[in-house]
């Protein structure tokens, strides 16, 4: 199973990106988790991670996460996808990325 992270400032505003991106991977059977956070909290809830995905607020942060979680991809999510919300859009490319 793929985990998946989110981050954004403090973890909420990432949460209905989380279901929009949930509801595709179930619609074509992939099964991963994926979870928002803070990015502050990135060491402890990101590094085992298999992706990492930054709300474009905090996408200033990557190369610090890039340290905190080494091998890990990370990566901003395309603001026009953020803001519409568009979670299938945002999993396709993930699962370019990771592989399925």
């Amino acid at each position: 199973m793929k985990k998946i992270v989110l981050l954004c400032v403090g973890g909420m505003s990432t949460s209905l990106m989380v279901t929009k991106m949930k509801d595709y991977a179930d619609s074509i059977g992939f099964e991963c988790e994926i979870n928002a956070y803070a990015v502050n909290t990135a060491a402890k809830n990101a590094k085992d991670a298999d992706m990492i995905l930054l709300g474009p607020q905090v996408r200033f942060s990557m190369d610090e996460i890039k340290v905190q979680c080494p091998g890990v991809p990370v990566e901003a999510m395309d603001m026009m996808d953020y803001g519409m919300m568009k979670g299938e859009k945002v999993m396709k490319h993930v699962l370019e990325v990771i592989g399925k």
